[in-house]
């Protein structure tokens, strides 16, 4: 009788078949495995397109003192506010559709929570609008509701303080220079959808979503696929080491005959 015809007569018998079934059940579990790893290797932004367009009030999605969840960036907010007459600045080297300018940004209070919010309310072509519109500001500082896109502090360890300019909406920072003292803070800054007047909107699209391959993920997916494979090479060497010594017992009985 050949190898393979005694294997397989030997895989046959019950104790080989109940030791495949437990081959299989490892092999499935590992297979589950591998395919939980593979799906979590695909990242991607939390927040769709149609989350983050639809408005909702800004004290739903964050809370002052705490981190800014990025389940909550680029989410489409209203607020009821209150500027701080004196606290309203300049920032320079900001991008609009592509065009260089200036951004006017204010102190804010929102009016449910008392806490203070960074507000980004217009662009302006020239640092002379944008200082006029400031002006303008100044002398009656809005308030009421408005409408606008929730986004993340920008680090103020990117400015360059030498320069003598503020040229990022940093959070951090402008605590430090706000005529108020804040009554809790939120991590992010609002983008107003209509800008006052002498200044254009701001342009904030929705955020993208991306999705990217963690490539560790899929090296662990691969992993468990390799033990799945090694779950029944195991059971086949077992059952081949168990032929082979049964052919060594029938050859050493021969002999001893």
């Amino acid at each position: 009788m050949s190898i393979a015809s005694r294997f397989w007569a030997m895989a046959r018998r019950p104790r080989w078949i109940a030791a495949l079934a437990l081959c299989l059940g490892v092999a499935a579990a590992f297979a589950a495995l591998g395919q939980w790893q593979l799906e979590r290797s695909f990242e991607g932004g939390e927040v769709t397109e149609e989350q983050s367009e639809t408005t909702v009030p800004l004290t739903s999605i964050a809370e002052p003192q705490q981190p800014m969840p990025s389940s909550t960036i680029g989410q489409r907010v209203s607020a009821d506010l209150e500027f701080v007459p004196e606290d309203f600045l300049v920032l320079s080297d900001r991008i609009n559709h592509d065009a260089p300018g200036y951004w006017v940004v204010g102190h804010a209070i929102v009016e449910e929570t008392g806490a203070s919010l960074t507000v980004a309310l217009g662009w302006a072509v020239t640092e002379e609008q944008a200082d006029a519109a400031l002006a303008e500001l100044e002398a009656a500082a809005p308030s009421g509701p408005v409408d606008g896109r929730y986004l993340a502090t920008e680090s103020p360890d990117q400015q360059d303080y030498e320069a003598g300019e503020q040229t990022l909406v940093a959070v951090p920072a402008f605590i430090n220079e706000w005529s108020v003292a804040p009554d809790g803070v939120y991590g992010g800054y609002l983008v107003l959808q209509d800008a006052p007047a002498g200044l254009e909107a701001i342009d904030s699209p929705p955020p993208v979503t991306e999705v990217s391959l963690n490539l560790l993920n899929v090296f662990y997916a691969v992993e468990w696929v390799i033990f799945a494979g090694f779950a029944f090479y195991l059971w086949y060497r077992l059952v081949r080491d168990a032929v082979e010594a049964e052919d060594a017992e029938a050859d050493s009985a021969a002999k001893v005959d």
